[in-house]
């Protein structure tokens, strides 16, 4: 079915999915950020920076296009953060004005809009940087008017438009060195790859998963990117930043102050541009916004000033935040005497890890499995004398027992393969035993944990007599598949009532990036219905691919 046009009612669908998709991804992309700064906030920026034009456009009632353009512009702007923030304002500043006025959007239209968003954005930056966001939203916007020439179909020129962000993102380590060493993609070139695909989603009034669920390749280069972003920002020296205050100024241009100057907004950017680096510099005839990394905030706010009145400003010293970050990196560095060293992915769970005397923590599990040489070169920078390794994976144990072969310290293997045996044998651990009698007292308690894993299929199948569909959670116990449901709080208590036997005593559950503790806890009230004699643990374990992680002790 062809559609020729996006009414009022299409567009704030496409705002409000798009809104949720960043949103629901937002800690994806903030693992990306290594460039200007690796400061971690890329996708909270862009989040917050949306949400501010979707509540605009919320509360405008028209049903006019045009008028929800403007709603989001101007939304936008307002909202804006960080570099990532205002360029994708400045994407949709462009974007509103190529639909001033206009009641729908036909497939032309729409392309026109991107396309003058790419060059509204473009001159708002004093000097674009390619492998970036505008990348993305340069390619994108070709691919989407190269579209509209062969076609009057809209959900064909949003496709299109998606089709060449994919096709510009995954440019961006080529483009952009810092990015190549990495390897990753670009931030905010993926943040607009979830608004765009937002956008489609809506449009098409499809429901596709609130969160990116990528190929096992994609998955694996999705945690590495998690993973290097402390080493990377640990790797770039602190005296290296030249301009160490991200300044950030929003002046209010009606209002009246004494000795106003009139305002020119390239002017303007010149002499801020003179100022610092990194710099945007955005209005919209009423508001200007502006963020530029300086060593004089001062200046920035006093040369603001004779424009209108200051409004909301920020001053954040990058060179605290990265001394931050590298101390803590050396800090997880410093020199033990007897290292635990365990595999584990989500900071709820290192967390729980490190509370029980785990000095090492690996970034790993079902889709990073680490090398040998990852186990070795965590064996040398404890600098200890003696080592116990927790693989918590059945795939792990074998490379964990390599890198014991050639280690130049006693180092032992307790072959847990979940999380689950791995926080249990810690509880067996004595830093003044031996590595071999550590090993075997450890390794022991693994029977006496049963381990459950709730995930969601990736296609239909059949494994163990248990027929399994597309996108239904799984709920896995001990390795074995043994139940599938289209509800995941039915699979959770269905797992953990199969997981139950006599002696049964304690369960904790671990939920992870794509459950909540609300979920978590109506699986404890299901399952306290029947069972007033268990006892019930919670934590937020922060891990990706698995919705929950079970014990039963």
């Amino acid at each position: 079915m062809v559609l020729n046009e996006i009414d009022s009612k299409q567009f704030r669908d496409m705002v409000r999915v798009a809104t949720h998709r960043i949103g629901k991804n937002a800690e994806f992309v903030n693992s990306l950020n290594v460039f200007p700064v690796p400061d971690g906030d890329t996708g909270t920026n862009m989040n917050l920076t949306i949400e501010s034009g979707a509540r605009a456009v919320s509360e405008n009632p028209s049903s006019n296009v045009g008028d929800l353009t403007e709603s989001l512009a101007k939304g936008m702007l307002m909202g804006a953060r960080g570099n990532s923030g205002v360029i994708t304002s400045q994407l949709f500043r462009g974007f509103y004005k190529a639909t001033q006025g206009m009641k729908t959007l036909t497939a032309q239209e729409l392309a026109n809009a991107f396309s003058n968003g790419v060059a509204t954005a473009y001159k708002a930056v004093m000097k674009p940087v390619e492998g970036t966001i505008l990348t993305v939203a340069r390619v994108a916007a070709q691919e989407g008017a190269s579209k509209a020439n062969d076609t009057d179909d809209v959900t064909e020129v949003m496709k299109a438009v998606v089709e060449g962000a994919k096709k510009a993102l995954k440019s961006t380590p080529d483009l952009l060195p810092v990015l190549k060493q990495v390897g990753v993609v670009d931030s905010g070139g993926q943040g607009l790859l979830f608004i765009y695909e937002g956008f489609l989603e809506g449009l098409l009034g499809e429901n596709f998963a609130d969160q990116y669920q990528p190929d096992e390749t994609e998955m694996d280069e999705m945690i590495n990117a998690m993973h290097h972003q402390s080493s990377v920002q640990s790797q770039l020296a602190t005296q290296d930043i030249k301009n160490g205050y991200c300044t950030e100024i929003m002046v209010d241009l009606n209002a009246d102050v004494p000795n106003k100057k009139k305002f020119d907004l390239e002017e303007f950017r010149k002499h801020l541009s003179g100022l610092g680096d990194s710099l945007l510099a955005v209005s919209d005839g009423e508001i200007a916004k502006v963020h530029v990394h300086t060593e004089h905030p001062g200046d920035v706010f006093k040369y603001g000033s004779q424009f209108g009145q200051l409004g909301k400003i920020k001053i954040d010293n990058m060179r605290i935040q990265h001394e931050s970050i590298v101390d803590q990196d050396e800090e997880q560095q410093g020199s033990v005497d007897f290292a635990v060293i365990a595999v584990a992915s989500g900071n709820g769970i290192r967390k729980l890890f490190e509370s029980e005397g785990v000095n090492r923590i690996i970034s790993g599990g079902q889709t990073m499995n680490p090398s040998t040489q990852d186990f070795i070169d965590a064996i040398k920078r404890s600098g200890a004398k003696k080592a116990i390794v927790l693989p918590n994976n059945g795939n792990i144990v074998m490379a964990a027992k390599q890198a014991a072969e050639v280690s130049d310290i006693p180092v032992g293997i307790v072959p847990s393969k979940t999380i689950s045996q791995g926080l249990t044998a810690m509880l067996s651990f004595n830093p003044d035993a031996s590595v071999d009698d550590n090993v075997e007292a450890m390794s022991e308690d693994l029977d006496t944990v049963v381990s459950g894993e709730v995930t969601q299929a990736t296609r239909d199948t059949e494994i163990d007599d248990v027929e399994i569909h597309k996108n239904d959670y799984l709920g896995i116990i001990d390795g074995n598949i043994k139940v599938d449901n289209a509800d995941l709080i039915k699979a959770t208590t269905e797992m953990i009532e199969k997981m139950l036997d006599e002696d049964s005593e304690i369960i904790t559950i671990m939920f992870g990036r794509d459950s909540n503790e609300e979920e978590a806890q109506e699986v404890v009230s299901q399952l306290e219905e029947k069972h007033d004699d268990l006892e019930f643990e919670i934590h937020d374990g922060g891990q990706p691919v698995y919705h929950f992680l079970v014990s039963v002790e």
